[in-house]
């Protein structure tokens, strides 16, 4: 990456402006996020781009067109898709959200016993449970790990089926149960080293930038248009 790159002249990241821009009106006032460490907020440093985690900022882009704003983030590391319905589910309703993040999954498919189906049962029932409470929800398919230089070549193969088919159910499931859905996992850098923490399992604050404006890019698709 060419050391005059930053988030200023990354063509994938924010405009100055775009994101009040993206965001004017929106009615959110109560936002909660579930999950796993990437919720949590693992990214590694990059020179160029801002030390802040991908939901937190989008939280602060959030609450800088309505600062009433209330946040919530659960995310905790290490966490396997049923850990977090048992963990974070019962709190993230008590909070009372009318807009709600959900990502797990991944560390159930680091796993080469990775069962899809059951991870769709706690995605659904999370997603369910949080609509059922007047909460827009987001899911996301997550840019693919495998491509990290610190993933050993040996396991790139089967690590990159298991996040790609993780990233199709949760599309699916986006689908048929009408979230916001942000689709990260073929972004056209999805594949560059950058993009990725030296510990082969999280990302660099540069692809939490391309997170951040991807995720505000498709929130704006729910909000009326201006004018």
């Amino acid at each position: 990456m060419p050391s005059t790159l930053d988030e200023s002249t990354d063509p994938y990241c924010l405009r100055p402006g775009e994101a009040v821009d993206l965001l004017h009106g929106h009615p959110w006032r109560r936002f909660v996020a579930l999950g796993d460490s990437v919720v949590e907020g693992m990214c590694e440093p990059t020179p160029g781009y801002p030390d802040v985690q991908w939901v937190d900022r989008v939280a602060a882009e959030l609450t800088a067109v309505r600062p009433e704003l209330a946040y919530r983030n659960l995310g905790r590391r290490g966490l396997r898709a049923h850990q977090v319905r048992a963990t974070q589910l019962a709190p993230a309703l008590a909070f009372a959200p009318d807009l709600a993040l959900v990502v797990c999954g991944g560390n159930d498919a680091f796993h080469p016993a990775y069962d899809a189906e059951a991870v769709d049962a706690e995605l659904t029932a999370m997603i369910t449970a949080l609509r059922d409470v007047g909460a827009e929800v987001i899911t996301v398919g997550m840019f693919d790990v495998s491509h990290s230089p610190a993933v050993p070549e040996h396991l790139r193969p089967g690590l990159g089926e298991r996040m790609r088919r993780l990233s199709a159910h949760t599309a699916n499931l986006a689908e048929s149960l009408n979230t916001i859905h942000v689709h990260l996992t073929d972004h056209p850098l999805t594949a560059d080293p950058t993009l990725y923490s030296t510990d082969g399992r999280h990302g660099s604050a540069r692809s939490d930038a391309i997170a951040t404006a991807e995720t505000l890019r498709t929130l704006s698709h729910r909000l009326p248009s201006p004018g």
